[in-house]
């Protein structure tokens, strides 16, 4: 396994500050945040720094996020979607990631068009280097469960196509272990792994809900036995986005977040 942080884990801190502290506590990767580096060069910093920073610290991109807006529109706003998606698989490949992630509508329930938009965006990806991954939303109205997921990627019938799992959304939508089964190995693009706050039952939580592995509902066990059984051996990030642990330690939060990692994969 490449044990690896998404940078949601540490908002806060500024991106080639995250790159060096997932490169001190040990991390193999780091999962980036594309509107994080449009922000950075923004303020103006260059893709070398960052690209530098990733090699100093001896860190994989695993993925990146996200492609976004591609289910939602249509005519000419789409077009735009496209023309984006470009940029992003671009920038994307240039920083060494093999995925970015394509998030479906928030608030739009229809998904009979999103196989062959999914497909327009695989094809953009192979132009550029990068495989876009197909992403289920707990909260979200279109895709929110693992075999909604899982059946839109079959649809797409594309032999680049993939979905990135997720330990939150899983339990969150009431997703089960036998539809983790159901997914091939060779079709699984990366892993995140997060756990769901005490006291609040699934179908009710969103983001900020999610808490350090092993405080939480999850039995991540499990799901990671299943995985393990599956002979899943990839890529895995640290994906939080809890704002108490934002005011930690930073070090402290995502050291303890690799140690539970491993002890759950040991």
């Amino acid at each position: 396994m490449k044990y690896c942080l998404n940078t949601s884990t540490i908002k806060p801190q500024p991106l080639l500050r995250k790159i060096e502290l997932a490169g001190q506590a040990g991390y193999d990767g780091i999962e980036l945040w594309v509107n994080d580096v449009y922000d950075f060069i923004g303020r103006g910093g260059e893709v070398r720094d960052i690209e530098a920073a990733l090699s100093n610290n001896g860190l994989i991109v695993p993925s990146m996020i996200a492609i976004r807006q591609w289910g939602d529109m249509d005519g000419w706003e789409y077009e735009l979607v496209k023309d984006e998606a470009r940029r992003r698989f671009a920038l994307c490949a240039r920083l060494g990631s093999p995925y970015i992630v394509a998030t479906p509508p928030l608030e739009k329930t229809e998904t009979e068009h999103l196989p062959e938009r999914y497909r327009d965006l695989l094809q953009i990806g192979r132009e550029e280097g990068i495989r876009p991954t197909f992403e289920y939303i707990s909260f979200f109205k279109s895709v929110y469960s693992l075999a909604d997921a899982w059946e839109i990627v079959q649809q797409a019938d594309d032999p680049d196509s993939s979905i990135i799992l997720d330990a939150f959304h899983n339990w969150n939508s009431g997703s089960t272990l036998d539809e983790l089964r159901a997914v091939p190995l060779e079709k699984i693009s990366h892993y995140h792994i997060d756990d769901a706050a005490n006291g609040k039952s699934p179908t009710t939580q969103t983001d900020p809900d999610r808490v350090m592995l092993g405080e939480g509902q999850i039995d991540l066990a499990a799901e990671v036995e299943v995985l393990k059984a599956k002979g899943y051996d990839k890529t895995v990030s640290l994906e939080l986005f809890n704002a108490e642990l934002w005011e930690q330690n930073p070090l402290a939060v995502i050291s303890t977040g690799l140690a539970r990692m491993k002890a759950l994969f040991a």
